[in-house]
């Protein structure tokens, strides 16, 4: 019997949108929660230098930055400015000494219908970063998300494409988060998640809860909320080698209205539940 210990938890901020990085830091401090993953807006309120110090001083470990990403401008003036705001994240990720930037790709190029073409400029985008990720020893993490969202988030659908743009660059460069609620529907994803083997430098878990809510992006739950079985999945990703923390990911209306001492606990006790054993 294997499974995944709360030594190994981390809170993503998107579960407590409403609280800022300070009262983050400080809730997960409370609830003994180890490591945060951090959000650029919530840095940025709280400034770059005061966010590092503020992680440090709580003892906490950034297991992740989000988010990098949003690749897909054809015109030079957006494009510049997309490779511009990256490195911007590369260099937040390095002074926060995040396990990873994680990279939400980018939907179709605006005006355009051309699949083929986004994805091209996501792998010319990412080529572009890698030199400025090693220079400051920053991962990219490529996260692949949902069908549902190709059009206007992200057009690398897949954990297997993740994978295989991944493995275009150099392996302690760019490698792939591994998100239940956007992989867990993937007949082929315990074999793509062997695939994926030390590229594979977030995992990220949430439940996929229905009803979807109208604004799909806010359908995910508590674990066990939902549909999900995280057992064999997190099976998978602890088999490919994965050591690293195990992220609480939850855009969730219901759940940032309520008060944050209690979503950690319920994160914390759902956590051990979900991911505590599995065969």
């Amino acid at each position: 019997m294997g499974g995944i210990g709360l030594e190994r938890l981390s809170l993503n901020q998107a579960t407590v949108k409403h609280i800022g990085l300070e009262d983050t830091v400080a809730l997960c401090v409370r609830h003994d929660i180890p490591a945060i993953g951090l959000w650029r807006d919530r840095v940025a309120e709280t400034g770059l230098k005061a966010s590092a110090a503020a992680v440090r001083a709580a003892g906490l470990h950034v297991s992740s930055l989000c988010r990098g990403g949003f690749l897909t401008r054809g015109d030079p003036d957006g494009r510049a400015a997309a490779l511009a705001d990256n490195r911007a994240a590369i260099a937040e990720a390095a002074e926060l000494g995040a396990d990873v930037l994680v990279l939400v790709c980018g939907g179709l190029v605006p005006g355009h219908r051309d699949l083929g073409l986004a994805r091209r400029l996501v792998a010319d985008a990412i080529g572009e970063l890698v030199p400025e990720a090693q220079r400051l020893g920053v991962r990219l993490g490529i996260e692949a998300l949902h069908p549902m969202f190709c059009a206007d988030r992200c057009v690398i659908s897949g954990l297997g494409e993740a994978i295989d743009l991944a493995m275009r660059f150099p392996a302690d460069a760019v490698g792939v988060v591994v998100d239940t609620y956007h992989v867990w529907w993937d007949a082929r994803l315990p074999e793509e998640i062997a695939r994926a083997g030390p590229r594979i430098f977030s995992y990220q878990v949430g439940d996929w809860v229905l009803p979807l809510p109208a604004d799909a992006l806010l359908g995910r739950g508590h674990l066990g909320d939902g549909v999900i079985d995280f057992g064999p999945i997190s099976a998978s990703v602890a088999a490919a080698g994965y050591e690293g923390y195990v992220e609480v990911e939850i855009f969730n209306a219901g759940i940032w209205d309520a008060p944050a001492d209690q979503t950690a606990a319920t994160v914390r006790e759902r956590f051990a539940v979900a991911l505590g054993g599995f065969d």
